[in-house]
């Protein structure tokens, strides 16, 4: 299958349109299950370390669970604000959206006892395997005009006990997905000042072959 110039194009608008949504720009219209299969589709169809796939993901619509780890959030993000404390933009932010995005969806990785080929040297590569997951996810949820939101303030060991999950079972990520009234034109943090832009000069270093004279 070859692509054209125009699909690469269209594939970086998506990549720099994509941004973290917090529960302020969710609006209560739900999620096409149709649509929800092409993100979870993406979400399996991301590359894996020997071809491992240990991904799991919960999609959690259940008020008691949301309330649960919306509680378990507030617990945690006490202790950031401490953290921030001298930063007063901190507490103004709106962090997460677990009861006001219509879907929430743990995304899990769960390890074998078997060795995996390509992690005999490199032990985290599993885990990053199901972040390439989550990447892909966030993208095609751009694509269908649908947000997604990181939530990362999180005791994960309490989030596991939640969803009653497997023994050894890691919490990569919580996102928050449902339909915004609107996409930021550029990062929220950014854009209120909390860190600057990192340009592409200050992040690549390029290795080339000296001439010997």
């Amino acid at each position: 299958m070859n692509f054209t110039q125009d699909d690469a194009d269209k594939l970086l608008k998506i990549i720099k349109a994509r941004r973290d949504v917090r529960g302020n720009r969710f609006i209560p219209k739900p999620i096409e299950n149709e649509k929800l299969q092409m993100i979870l589709e993406a979400g399996i169809s991301a590359p894996s370390v020997g071809y491992s796939q240990p991904w799991k993901f919960v999609v959690i619509t259940d008020t008691n669970i949301k309330n649960e780890l919306a509680q378990n959030f507030e617990q945690e993000n006490a202790k950031a604000k401490e953290i921030f404390q001298t930063r007063e933009l901190y507490k103004n932010l709106k962090l997460e959206g677990i009861k006001e995005a219509p879907i929430n969806i743990a995304v899990l990785y769960e390890p074998t006892e078997q060795e995996v080929l390509g992690m005999t040297s490199m032990k985290k590569m599993g885990e990053y395997s199901v972040v390439c997951a989550v990447q892909n996810m966030w993208l095609m949820a751009r694509a269908l005009n649908i947000g997604i939101g990181w939530v990362s303030i999180l005791d994960e060991k309490k989030v596991l006990e939640s969803l009653q999950t497997k023994r050894d079972t890691q919490l990569i990520a919580y996102l928050c997905v449902g339909y915004v009234d609107k996409f930021y034109e550029e990062s929220e943090l950014k854009t209120l000042g909390w860190k600057s832009k990192k340009l592409l000069e200050e992040s690549v270093v390029y290795q080339t072959s000296s001439t010997l004279g």
